[in-house]
């Protein structure tokens, strides 16, 4: 064994044994830290809107934990969820954290805010009314009252996301981004993958849809997401006027045509928008 080898494996060894430690002082005092719980929770921490996927090497460069480490840490992380692997072998935030994320979530004030505007907009329609907000490239389901006779099987539950770029709500939250944003959140691969049959392909055709929900208001998609589910949507802003989340009106297409999308569906989906804005602290804009 040479002498580089023999001092990285014990430089490792007592990496592991801090990170194996569940006590220790402080001060003179006791301490609870958990080592390994907080390198583990340093690595999770490395991953945000501009660093959406890692190489197992930047996590250790940017944490500043020995690489042995780092790659125990990934493949317990793997194990549970929390982590996981792109086609290319990168790393990136697993289920497990979308899921904490959501427990989260569902003590936001957004939901709770929402929800009796929500139940009105269901019961006066009688259709199905999600809430939504931006999740990377996907929306994120954060409330949903569903039709109870729904004819169409989306798979769409709280906690389930959809490409942003083929969701009404995706869209209309996307719409009011400035454009370095919108060009750091969406790329090619946001396109990727089967959906519906009118599903978007290219940035060009995502940015038509877009300015027309700028314009608008509202965006209403037709099948992009889900073959047979068409859906109206309206914004939400906070209190800086910042849109922060969409609520929508998901319908089967063959019952709503576009004219009675808009017809029947929009006044009722720009009132509820407008009612969780200013329960929000935001103010609605003339469009």
């Amino acid at each position: 064994m040479s002498e580089e080898n023999g001092s990285s494996k014990g430089k490792a060894r007592a990496d592991d044994a801090g990170a194996h430690s569940d006590e220790g002082s402080s001060s003179g005092g006791r301490s609870y830290r958990i080592e390994a719980l907080a390198k583990g929770l340093r690595i999770l921490s490395l991953f945000n809107h501009d660093r959406s996927a890692l190489r197992v090497k930047d996590l250790a460069d940017l944490s500043g934990i020995p690489m042995p480490t780092v790659f125990r840490l990934v493949a317990t992380l793997e194990e549970e969820g929390y982590l996981e692997r792109t086609a290319s072998g990168m790393v990136r935030p697993g289920t497990s954290v979308l899921a904490l994320g959501f427990a989260a979530v569902q003590g936001m004030d957004l939901v709770q805010t929402s929800e009796p505007t929500m139940r009105e907009l269901a019961v006066a329609t009688g259709e199905t009314v999600n809430l939504g907000v931006l999740y990377n490239d996907q929306v994120l389901f954060v409330s949903r009252i569903a039709r109870r006779d729904t004819l169409i099987a989306a798979g769409i539950r709280v906690g389930s996301t959809v490409p942003a770029v083929f969701s009404s709500m995706g869209k209309v939250i996307l719409a009011f981004m400035s454009e370095d944003e919108l060009n750091r959140t969406i790329t090619g691969e946001s396109f990727a993958g089967r959906w519906g049959p009118h599903a978007v392909r290219t940035m060009d055709e995502l940015a038509k849809q877009l300015d027309a929900a700028r314009s608008d208001g509202y965006l209403i998609q037709q099948e992009e997401a889900i073959p047979g589910l068409s859906s109206i949507a309206a914004p939400i802003r906070q209190a800086d006027g910042a849109v922060v989340a969409a609520i929508n009106v998901a319908v089967p297409s063959a019952e709503y045509p576009r004219k009675q999308l808009v017809q029947r569906l929009l006044d009722p989906v720009l009132a509820a928008a407008g009612e969780i804005t200013r329960r929000m602290g935001g103010t609605t804009h003339a469009y």
